[in-house]
């Protein structure tokens, strides 16, 4: 019942302070958020300790495997976002699953898994357009953040009832499908228009790297530390990936240092 209560709670509010995010600080914080383990990364430590660390270090495998998939669907998204969500939504989904299906029959190892999704992310970025979204913003219903919080609550519950029934490695697939963005982008992209889902996608890719970076170093460590110095690990080095991205993000451009410049030079 604790256990149960706390996948009711954790993962939900992960979701709430993203969404909070996303208003205060725009889309592109709110997607890099977004692209930390949020929904994933609980559901590894339910894994853990219902199942076994071995059973939650072969997980990691899928979440590898669904780090390209969602670089992918990111790609998708943006790419068909001008033709409205439900269109976006499908060809992305749809991307993902075909990715992360290839991947899983080509049995990688981690290592290899984890350069292939450090090269999707690179591949991804130079791909999504990085143009501002609108400022303009409506104001949420109400019902907008508790719906939201129902939602990831009911996937994370979803998810570790079905693990035993699919394997590690497809809990881990199930486990990293970006709920959490999907969520968000399709609020943002109803609300406030498809650049603004655009950018979520974009900020999400960026933080690919750090939630590559959490399960590779899961499946070093899970099977070898106790779960308290696994995890502890792992979370230290997807903050610190965050962290610097989350500076690289918000500095200037160097082409918009140099106007701020010339303005400030000018007579």
């Amino acid at each position: 019942m604790d256990l149960l209560l706390f996948k009711l709670v954790v993962t939900p509010l992960l979701l709430m302070a993203a969404s909070l995010a996303a208003r205060r600080w725009g889309e592109a914080v709110g997607g890099l958020l977004v692209g930390l383990p949020l929904t994933s990364g609980p559901v590894s430590v339910f894994l853990a300790l219902e199942h076994g660390p071995a059973f939650a270090a072969r997980a990691t495998a899928g979440s590898l495997v669904a780090t390209a998939a969602q670089a992918a669907f990111c790609v998708v998204y943006c790419r068909a976002a001008a033709r409205g969500w439900k269109v976006a939504l499908a060809a992305a989904g749809g991307t993902f699953a075909l990715v992360a299906l290839v991947l899983q029959w080509s049995a990688l190892p981690a290592n290899g898994l984890y350069l292939f999704a450090i090269l999707a992310i690179a591949l991804a970025l130079n791909l999504i357009p990085n143009k501002p979204a609108r400022t303009a913003r409506l104001t949420p219903p109400w019902w907008d953040l508790p719906s939201r919080m129902a939602l990831i609550a009911g996937l994370v519950v979803s998810v570790t009832l079905i693990a035993p029934y699919v394997g590690p490695e497809a809990s881990g697939v199930l486990a990293s499908f970006p709920f959490m963005a999907i969520i968000l982008a399709v609020f943002a992209h109803r609300l406030i228009g498809h650049e603004a889902a655009q950018q979520l996608m974009r900020g999400m890719t960026t933080g690919l790297l750090g939630f590559a970076s959490f399960f590779f170093v899961l499946s070093l460590t899970l099977t070898r530390w106790n779960l308290l110095a696994a995890y502890g690990t792992a979370i230290l080095c997807v903050l610190t990936i965050q962290a610097f991205s989350l500076y690289r993000m918000r500095l200037p451009t160097p082409c918009l240092r140099g106007k701020s410049r010339a303005e400030g030079s000018a007579p």
